[in-house]
């Protein structure tokens, strides 16, 4: 037992050293705008909330600040087109009541049609 609390205590110890930027909320409107970073400070995710719970538009990147995924909740579920960047590939993803409706692939290859009038 004493293991146990002393293995948590170290734990909890290294998280919140770890911890150099913290996440920062702002009050916009009704809205709670979050923004979460990584260690060295970049911004990590940044979205809203609504009566505590997700809402709106949500966006994740990487440490470079390149955006990798963008997404919707409504009432604290996915809802609608969510974009997933990968290194070669953008991933399409429709979410119907919070459950994956269809998935599309565009790859960097794909050809592209359009109709100019």
């Amino acid at each position: 037992m004493k293991n146990t609390l002393l293995i948590m205590m170290l734990c909890l110890a290294t998280i919140a050293i770890a911890q150099d930027k913290q996440t920062t909320f702002s009050v916009e409107g009704d809205l709670v705008k979050a923004t979460y970073y990584y260690d060295d400070g970049s911004t990590r995710m940044q979205g809203y909330f609504k009566d505590k719970k997700l809402t709106g538009e949500w966006i994740r990147f990487d440490k470079s600040g390149n955006k990798i995924q963008l997404g919707y909740y409504e009432n604290g579920n996915k809802v609608g087109k969510w974009f997933v960047w990968g290194k070669d590939s953008l991933k399409e993803i429709n979410y119907q009541n919070n459950v994956v409706a269809s998935v599309n692939n565009w790859k960097s290859e794909s050809k592209i049609a359009l109709n100019n009038k």
